[in-house]
C-alpha cells in the first residue's frame, strides 16, 4: 500500500507540476499579449484574475485546501484520524496551480504534500484500514510529494517522519521508504533525473569560517522569526476584514502585482532565483531587497487567502538571507571564506529548519542536491543553530502555529498523546493546599510536619517566602544518623531542582523530567521562577492520565456515532433515566419515543442488555434510541 500510495503521490506531483507551468504560460505569455495595451504594466492584473479564480473555487469546494496545505494535513490526522475529503485533491492541484501560474508567491511543496496525503488518505479508507495505518499513509503520501518535488527520497522519507509522524520507528521508517522511492522513480520517469537546484561544489575554506556559519545560523533564526510573524500578522489582518472571503485573494492580488511590478523577482516559487543566489551572481543590494521582498509577497499571497506552500518561501528567503550575509563576510575575509554562494546554500537549510522545525530534512535535502560532503560540516552547524534559537523565541514551527491558534495541539503519532493537552496548571495541587517547610526548621519539627501530613516531600521556603527548595522523606533519612542540635533543613534540603510552568502540558514536563526519578515537581510563575504556584506529583499526573484517557474514549464513542448516522441516515439517541424521573416503572411503548425506531440496548447499573423488540415498539430502522438507566 506505502508503494501504492507513493507511485500515486508521484504521479499526482508530476500531473501538478505540469498544470502549474501550463497556467504559467497561459498567464505570463498569453497574457502578455491580451492585454498588450498596458504595457509592463499588465503583471500587476494577473495575481488579481488568479485571485478572482482561486477564491471562489478554495472557499466553495474545499476550504481546508486554503493556506499552506501542511498545517490542514496535520489537523486532519489530529481531529479525523487522517481521514481527507478526496476532493480536497482536485481542489488543492487546481488553486493551487492558478495561485502559482499567475505569479502567487508560494511554494508547490506544500500543496503536493497535501495532495500526496489525500491520496493516501483515500487508499485507507478505501480499504477499511485502521486508524494507526491511515495515518502511516497519510505520511506515505506526504514524503512522496517531497521526494518527487526535489528529487530528494531520503528528504521526503525524513520530512514525513521529522514533521508529520513524529516517531522513528522501523514500521513507520520502512513504509515511508517505499512510498518514497516509489514517488522518485515516477518523477524520474516522467520529469527526468536531476535535483531541483544545481548547487555547485563548496566546502569549508577554513576552520575559522566556522563561527561565521555560527552567525548565519543566529541570523537565519531571526529572518526565520520575521516571516513567521509576519505571514500570520497577514492572515489575522485579511480573517478580521469583514469582507466577502472568496474575493479577499483577488484583492490580495492586487497589492502582490503592484509590489511585482517593481520586484518581479518575487512571483512564483522563485527556483530561478534561488539558483541564481546559489551560483552567487546576484548583487548584495538585490539579495536584501528580496529578503524583504519575498516575505511581504508570500504573507500577501496567503494571508488574503490563496492556495499554496511555506517551503519554497523560505528556501528563497534562506538563500537571500545567506547570499547577503556571504557577500559581506567574504567582503571583509576574502581568504577565509566562501563565497556567498556557500551561505546561500547553508542559509536556505538554515532558515527553513528554524521555520520548520525540521533540521534533519533541511540538511538532507540540500545534501541530496548538492550530492557533495564538504559542506555538511557548515550546514550542520548553522542549521542546528538556527533551529535551537528559533524554538527558544517560539516553541511552534510555521506549521504547528497554526493549528495553535486554533486550538488544537498536534501530536503526530509519538508522544504520550492524551498528555498533550492536559497543562500543569490543571493538575497541580495549589499551594495554598500544601504543607511547607522553612530554611530554619529544625529535624524534629520537620519529622513532625511529615507525620501530620502524610507527605513524603515539601518544598522549602526562604524568609522572604520564596522557593529555596525541596526536602523529603529521603533527605531527611540521610542525615538522620550524624543529625545535631543545629542541623536545619537549609543543611540538606535539595535546591538544585526540576520546576515546571503552569501553561506547560504534561507531555512537555515528562520529556524533560522523564529519567531524573523525581516524585514532584513545584509548578513555578514562567516570569518569577521564585513563585511557586503548586506542586506537581505522580498521583496528579496518573490520574490526569487516566482522566484523559476517559475522555478520549467518549470522544472517540462521539465520532463513531456521528459516523454511524451520516453513513445510516439514522440519529442515534441516548437517554439518560434518574430515579425519580417519569420513564422510571414504564414500559417501552409509553415512552415517548420516534415512532420508527429500534432500541439497540438497556444499560442498568453499569451491566448491558438487548431485549426483543416487542410489537408496538418500532417498524422501521430510520432512528435508533440508546436507553441508559443510570438508577432505577
Amino acid at each position: 500500500m506505502a508503494a501504492i500510495v507513493g507511485s500515486g503521490g508521484g504521479l499526482g506531483a508530476v500531473g501538478f507540476i505540469r498544470v502549474i507551468e501550463v497556467f504559467r504560460r497561459l498567464f505570463f505569455e498569453q497574457g502578455r499579449q491580451w492585454l498588450d495595451f498596458m504595457g509592463g504594466y499588465y503583471v500587476i492584473v494577473l495575481p488579481v484574475i488568479g485571485g478572482l479564480l482561486v477564491g471562489p473555487l478554495v472557499h466553495f469546494l474545499a476550504p481546508e485546501a486554503k493556506g499552506h496545505g501542511v498545517p490542514e494535513v496535520m489537523t486532519a490526522m489530529e481531529t479525523r484520524g487522517g481521514r481527507i475529503r478526496p476532493q480536497v485533491i482536485v481542489v488543492k492541484a487546481l488553486g493551487s496551480a492558478l495561485t502559482i501560474g499567475s505569479g502567487g508567491s508560494v511554494g508547490r511543496e506544500g500543496p503536493i504534500v497535501q495532495i500526496g496525503a489525500a491520496f493516501g488518505s483515500a487508499v485507507g479508507q478505501r480499504f477499511r484500514m485502521s486508524h494507526t495505518r491511515i495515518l502511516t499513509l497519510v505520511g506515505c503520501g506526504a514524503a512522496a510529494g517531497i521526494a518527487a518535488t526535489f528529487n530528494a527520497p531520503i528528504a521526503g522519507v525524513m520530512f514525513a517522519l521529522e514533521v508529520l509522524l513524529g516517531e522513528y520507528t522501523v514500521q513507520a521508517f520502512s513504509a515511508m521508504v517505499f512510498a518514497s522511492v516509489s514517488a522518485s522513480v515516477v518523477s524520474r520517469f516522467f520529469l527526468g533525473d536531476h535535483p531541483a537546484f544545481m548547487v555547485p561544489a563548496y566546502s569549508l575554506v577554513s576552520v575559522w569560517e566556522l563561527p561565521m556559519y555560527l552567525g548565519l545560523g543566529v541570523v537565519a533564526a531571526l529572518g526565520a522569526g520575521l516571516f513567521v510573524r509576519v505571514l500570520y500578522f497577514s492572515e489575522d489582518a485579511f480573517d478580521g476584514w469583514a469582507f466577502p472571503p472568496y474575493l479577499k485573494p483577488a484583492v490580495g492580488g492586487i497589492m502582490l502585482g503592484l509590489l511585482g511590478f517593481f520586484v518581479p523577482q518575487v512571483f512564483g516559487t522563485g527556483f530561478s532565483v534561488i539558483e541564481d543566489s546559489l551560483n552567487g551572481s546576484l548583487a548584495l543590494s538585490l539579495l536584501l531587497v528580496l529578503i524583504v521582498g519575498k516575505i511581504a509577497a508570500t504573507s500577501l499571497t496567503l494571508g488574503s487567502g490563496s492556495s499554496g506552500g511555506v517551503f519554497a518561501p523560505a528556501l528563497m528567503i534562506g538563500a537571500m538571507l545567506g547570499g547577503s550575509y556571504g557577500e559581506v563576510m567574504h567582503g571583509l575575509f576574502p581568504t577565509l571564506t566562501a563565497t556567498s554562494g556557500a551561505y546561500a546554500t547553508v542559509g536556505m537549510a538554515a532558515v527553513f529548519a528554524a521555520a520548520a522545525r525540521a533540521p534533519i530534512t533541511a540538511i538532507v535535502i540540500v545534501f541530496e542536491m548538492s550530492l557533495d560532503y564538504r559542506i555538511m560540516l557548515p550546514l550542520m552547524f548553522a542549521t542546528v543553530v538556527a533551529t535551537v534559537l528559533a524554538a527558544k523565541a517560539e516553541p511552534e514551527s510555521i506549521y504547528t502555529l497554526k493549528l495553535v491558534r486554533r486550538g488544537i495541539r498536534f501530536r503526530g503519532k509519538g508522544g504520550l498523546g492524551v498528555l498533550g493537552t492536559v497543562y500543569a496548571s490543571d493538575v497541580m495541587t495549589p499551594i495554598d493546599r500544601m504543607a511547607r517547610a522553612t530554611l530554619d526548621m529544625s529535624v524534629d519539627d520537620l519529622s513532625t510536619l511529615f507525620q501530620e501530613t502524610g507527605h513524603h516531600g515539601v518544598p522549602v521556603m526562604d524568609e522572604h517566602g520564596r522557593l529555596a527548595g525541596v526536602v523529603t522523606i529521603g533527605d531527611l533519612q540521610g542525615v538522620l544518623p550524624s543529625v545535631s542540635a543545629d542541623t536545619r533543613v537549609r543543611d540538606f534540603l535539595t535546591a538544585d531542582i526540576m520546576t515546571a510552568y503552569p501553561d506547560e502540558s504534561l507531555e512537555q514536563v515528562l520529556k524533560r523530567g522523564g529519567g531524573l526519578d523525581v516524585g514532584r515537581i513545584p509548578v513555578v510563575d514562567r516570569g518569577d521562577p521564585g513563585k511557586i504556584l503548586g506542586m506537581l506529583r505522580r498521583g496528579d499526573i496518573i490520574r490526569a492520565y487516566s482522566r484523559s484517557l476517559t475522555r478520549g474514549e467518549e470522544d472517540r464513542h462521539t465520532l463513531d456515532r456521528r459516523r454511524v448516522e451520516h453513513v445510516t441516515g439514522s440519529q442515534v439517541v441516548e437517554f439518560d433515566l434518574g430515579a425519580g424521573d417519569a420513564a422510571v416503572g414504564r414500559s417501552l411503548r409509553e415512552l415517548n419515543l420516534p415512532p420508527e425506531s429500534l432500541i439497540v440496548s438497556i444499560h442498568r447499573r453499569g451491566s448491558t442488555s438487548c431485549p426483543a423488540v416487542r410489537p408496538g415498539c418500532g417498524r422501521a430502522i430510520t432512528s435508533w434510541p440508546w436507553l441508559r438507566r443510570t438508577a432505577a
